[in-house]
């Protein structure tokens, strides 16, 4: 007797991993590296917290995408084109798009770095070969579909996994300072700034857009069969993958923390990958830059995913892989051109992100809470209270980064 789909996929459930492997490059990408080190530079474990929370709440928000996908069997972007008025639906791309080119410009640069770093290949030169390289990945998903993209993710992503954490053995952080980093505070201006860019690093606009993409292509629309199954599945997946990346953002801080506080120069990419080649060694420096080349590889593949996802739904509008890359890349390469201070850059961008969240956080809670969108799979109060508890969060801090910016004139 034939099995239902329900009980191929409830025995096949492990195979069902995979969408959020791919989000959560999104939260290693090279933006969080220099985030992350600057953080852990300058203010050692103190802001230890501010990662901590911020990966809880991307998975508690990455879930929210990806059952989003399943359960209506649509993308964010295309819900939210459906309910949006033509002047309001292109406004918000607008912000959309924008939040993806920064997105980009962050990834791009942190490749090239990676690529100046290992060969000594000039910046401008990498960002190009960085957009070519995402392209051919692109191009793999199109041709062959999405699990040998995920398959080339996920190879990726251990590689950043590894290239980001081989220092932490062989200088470990000390426990009882990493667990007082947990303590929420700040220490002035610059701290907030440093915050909202690993906020904005953490939790990615892109990233809440394109989830419920890469679950609705991967698994389709569920029906009443196969929903909890699914669902089921799809926590795992969320929890592993995001686990996995907030282990990699929390020892990027640890080990800036522990091999770079009070050393000249480790406020940009470059000097604390010469930092940690003078004090670890030029073999985890050198798996240091390894990891970096993954990221923005990855990364930059992803964000050009989600994209074309935020496209196609606000604007109705297919445009060409080689179009589509060409647009986004720009950006990066016009700035690595003009020889501007690239690790700055990406903190910057990191920044720009946080003030998208709000754009993606509020649509989100706003269709999962819907009881006539999503059935019983609706969020029920207590994860309304904590989706709301998120946002609240979310434009408190930018809104405090905006106060004390205007007070203090930006001095740290």
């Amino acid at each position: 007797m034939p099995k239902s789909r329900a009980s191929i996929i409830r025995n096949r459930s492990w195979m069902m991993l995979g969408p959020a492997f791919v989000a959560a490059v999104a939260y290693v990408d090279p933006g969080n590296v220099a985030a992350n080190i600057t953080g852990g530079a300058r203010y050692g474990y103190l802001l230890v917290w501010v990662l901590v929370a911020a990966n809880l709440m991307a998975a508690m928000v990455q879930y929210q995408s990806a059952k989003l996908g399943i359960v209506t069997g649509r993308t964010m972007p295309e819900l939210l084109g459906e309910r949006m008025r033509t002047g309001p639906r292109r406004a918000f791309w607008a912000q959309a798009e924008l939040v993806a080119v920064a997105t980009d410009l962050a990834e791009v640069i942190g490749g090239a770095i990676a690529l100046n770093l290992l060969f000594g290949i000039p910046l401008f030169l990498g960002g190009i070969i960085v957009g070519v390289v995402s392209m051919v990945l692109l191009a793999l998903q199109t041709r062959f579909g999405q699990r040998p993209f995920e398959s080339v993710v996920f190879g990726l992503l251990t590689v950043i996994a590894i290239g980001f954490l081989a220092g932490l053995f062989v200088n470990p952080p000390d426990g009882a300072s990493a667990l007082d980093g947990l303590v929420p505070r700040f220490a002035g201006t610059d701290s907030v700034l440093l915050a909202a860019s690993m906020l904005g690093a953490t939790v990615m606009p892109h990233a809440i857009y394109v989830h419920s993409a890469l679950a609705r292509d991967r698994h389709g629309r569920a029906n009443d069969a196969t929903r909890a199954v699914l669902l089921r599945s799809t926590k795992w997946d969320v929890v592993i993958a995001l686990g996995l990346a907030g282990i990699v953002n929390v020892g990027m801080l640890l080990l800036a923390a522990v091999n770079l506080r009070g050393i000249e120069g480790t406020d940009t990419i470059d000097g604390a990958h010469t930092a940690i080649q003078n004090t670890l060694g030029p073999g985890i420096a050198l798996v240091f830059a390894i990891g970096l080349l993954a990221s923005g590889l990855a990364s930059t593949s992803v964000g050009s995913y989600a994209g074309a996802t935020i496209m196609q739904g606000l604007l109705h509008r297919r445009i060409p892989l080689f179009t589509r890359r060409v647009i986004t890349l720009v950006p990066a390469v016009v700035i690595l051109a003009l020889g501007a201070d690239p690790t700055w850059a990406l903190v910057l961008s990191q920044v720009f992100l946080s003030f998208g969240i709000p754009f993606a956080l509020v649509p989100l809670v706003r269709l999962t809470n819907d009881t006539t969108l999503m059935g019983g799979a609706a969020n029920r109060p207590f994860v309304r209270w904590v989706l709301a508890t998120i946002v609240v969060l979310v434009i408190a801090l930018n809104v405090a980064l905006i106060a004390l910016t205007v007070t203090t004139g930006g001095d740290a």
